[in-house]
């Protein structure tokens, strides 16, 4: 970067490089439909199940191994490989990923499925990278963060009502899989549209950045509160069966958290350069274990409802802040580019971890589990507050 490049980008929104809106737009959507399986899943592995595709225990490593296969594949595209020819790595990752979907209509076996959806799993993973590194290298990027998250969000709400109401009703898991592989394929315009090469952030010892106490700590608090999400996620239903709430209500909390979830988006984009980040993530820290103890506590159908309802508002609204815990942690911004693995593994191990508390039909561990694992987010923010304030004389 000549000087002349380095004096523009003082007084521009970005550290380095300088995207248009519509090249921003496009990263995010880009990035967007890499995670639109999250909110797609109850609907479409729902549909798997009900078709008798899959049992219980197989339809749990499918979501799990396409869950971290995301997580990989963020990691790998982030870490790996330069942030140049993003318009052709985009397509490339689009039609891979419309591969992986149609593959998946046609599985004919539980193995077949599991190595379709951890192709797609790694394609996402790619296509969340494209939108992960273009917002490390914008000055607020925990904004456009929350704008990242907020359009997910919208995105997935979206096509789980279109899949819901009409692809899966007419050409059941098949039909919605393959509205998901068209998606991809319709994406490649605005693949075309993305920045080709993004500007080079200082990342000559990717590693070194990354295996610091500081660092190491800002993921695991990352991965922790994840885990806490993912563990009650998993086990929403038979939770509420034990409660006696039937899987019907159940499914109408979801859809209602998942418009909690676009309203915490919207609302933490909105306040995030109010609120300083340690006092965001403690005190949703704090609910998070609060909620997971009232559902450990047999609440009747309110509670629960408002417990489902609050878990999606702060799901979302602390992505933001979880962005500013990772560059201060690391002011290169290599952390950042791993924050997508953090929240993505922990979404994979939580229900793996916590179905091994369940007794029975018992499920009162999980929640148990999951406040635990809120607690553990917050007391590692606490250890990375102690080490970073050790370093600021030095």
């Amino acid at each position: 970067m000549t000087v002349t490049d380095a004096v523009q980008s003082e007084d521009s929104d970005w550290l380095v490089g300088n995207p248009t809106g519509l090249q921003l737009a496009s990263a995010l959507w880009i990035g967007s439909v890499g995670l639109l399986i999250l909110g797609l899943q109850p609907v479409l592995l729902g549909a798997l199940y009900t078709e008798g595709h899959v049992t219980g225990d197989e339809l749990a490593l499918v979501a799990t191994a396409e869950m971290i296969a995301i997580a990989i594949g963020s990691a790998i595209v982030a870490m790996l490989l330069p942030a140049r020819d993003m318009r052709w790595k985009s397509a490339l990752l689009l039609v891979l990923l419309a591969l992986a979907n149609f593959c998946t209509a046609y599985a004919a076996s539980p193995n077949a499925l599991i190595g379709a959806r951890t192709l797609a799993g790694l394609a996402e993973g790619g296509l969340v990278a494209v939108a992960t590194e273009l917002i490390a290298r914008s000055r607020r990027a925990e904004r456009i963060g929350g704008y990242f998250v907020t359009l997910q969000t919208l995105a997935q709400c979206a096509l789980a009502l279109l899949l819901a109401l009409y692809a899966v009703p007419a050409a059941g898991s098949a039909g919605g899989f393959i509205a998901l592989g068209v998606v991809c394929l319709l994406s490649l315009v605005v693949a075309w549209t993305v920045p080709d090469d993004y500007a080079d952030l200082p990342k000559e010892e990717h590693f070194a950045n990354v295996l610091t106490v500081p660092a190491i700590t800002a993921l695991l608090s990352i991965f922790c509160y994840f885990m806490f999400f993912g563990a009650v996620w998993a086990f929403l239903e038979p939770l509420g069966a034990e409660f006696g709430i039937d899987g019907r209500t159940v499914g109408l909390m979801v859809s209602a958290s998942l418009a909690a979830q676009v309203v915490g988006a919207m609302t933490a984009t909105l306040f995030e350069a109010r609120i300083d980040y340690r006092f965001a993530i403690t005190v949703i820290g704090a609910v998070a274990a609060v909620s997971s103890a009232l559902l450990a506590s047999g609440p009747g159908l309110l509670v629960f409802w408002a417990v489902a309802l609050v878990m999606g508002f702060i799901l979302l609204f602390i992505v933001p802040y979880q962005i500013r815990l990772a560059i201060t942690a690391d002011e290169t911004r290599t952390a950042v580019l791993l924050v997508p693995a953090a929240q993505l593994f922990g979404l994979a191990i939580g229900p793996i971890a916590a179905s091994l508390l369940i007794d029975g039909e018992n499920f009162r561990p999980v929640p148990e589990f999951a406040a635990a694992t809120a607690l553990a987010s917050v007391a590692l923010l606490g250890i990375f507050a102690l080490v970073a304030r050790r370093r600021v004389p030095a």
